[in-house]
């Protein structure tokens, strides 16, 4: 049986919401086969993060090697990399295997505040990462460092996609839930601007929503979908996923990313 296949290349969330353990959960329910290459550890939940431990650069390109020697992704997924050296390891290898359909999520920080990436990484990833992104997916605050414009309204989210985008050639889905236009992204590819309307879901439980929304758009682009209705599948993929509710933690807890799995092996006793 063949399979298309998706890399997630990001940080180790251990409270299973966000990283690339809602990564792998995302890319699964999308139809690939998912593989991570881990950048880091975190010590983090619901409430925040407690700590930090990078991958070494050797270990991380031993990590990388090993996957595209064997199994080739169809997709990659960058996510959350906190170091100038992490990201230069990262652009030299996938550029050295060719990798396709690369989707950059720019974390530069939680769903709760805590920052995840050093300063002089930020420049280094607008470099390296940016050039070799088939489509980077920033949020308003993300979006506002890497095209130095302040975001307040539509027309802001408008001028920095074109910003970001034709500075790096590469596409730009700029994501609106931070206020500024509900839950309304816009895409920015190959010259032209689509909105993409989304339902603002009342769930205040959205640990991990930009790497599941980034993972989801890098699975439909391995399996062939174009980029507009891999986008757009992946937003009614989220939106399916905060919309079940699910409430753990005491935090922004996580969304119920198997929301849509049905069969006999997840049967509770009766």
């Amino acid at each position: 049986m063949k399979m298309k296949t998706a890399l997630t290349i990001a940080g180790s969330d251990c409270s299973g919401g966000a990283g690339i353990q809602a990564d792998l959960k995302t890319m699964t329910m999308n139809g690939v086969y998912a593989m991570s290459v881990i950048t880091a550890l975190t010590a983090q939940n619901t409430t925040g993060v407690k700590a930090i431990q990078e991958s070494t650069p050797e270990f991380l390109k031993e990590q990388i090697d090993a996957v595209f020697e064997d199994i080739y992704p169809d997709a990659v997924k960058i996510g959350m990399v906190s170091s100038r050296e992490l990201i230069c390891v990262i652009a030299d290898r996938l550029e050295h295997f060719g990798a396709k359909n690369v989707v950059v999520d720019p974390v530069m920080v939680a769903t709760s505040g805590s920052s995840l990436m050093k300063n002089e990484a930020v420049q280094t990833l607008i470099d390296k990462l940016l050039p070799i992104a088939t489509l980077v997916t920033p949020n308003i605050p993300e979006a506002e460092i890497l095209s130095g414009i302040l975001i307040k309204t539509k027309e802001d989210m408008v001028e920095a996609a074109i910003k970001i985008g034709d500075t790096y050639n590469c596409a730009v889905l700029v994501k609106g839930g931070h206020s500024v236009n509900d839950a309304n992204d816009l895409l920015y590819a190959e010259g032209k601007m689509l909105w993409l309307e989304g339902k603002r879901i009342d769930n205040p439980n959205t640990h991990g929503t930009g790497c599941t929304l980034s993972s989801a758009i890098a699975a439909n682009l391995a399996k062939g979908f174009s980029l507009y209705e891999s986008v757009k599948r992946a937003k009614d993929y989220i939106s399916g996923a905060l919309s079940v509710m699910l409430d753990l933690g005491s935090g922004s807890g996580p969304m119920n990313h198997a929301f849509d799995l049905q069969g006999e092996y997840i049967k509770e006793v009766n």
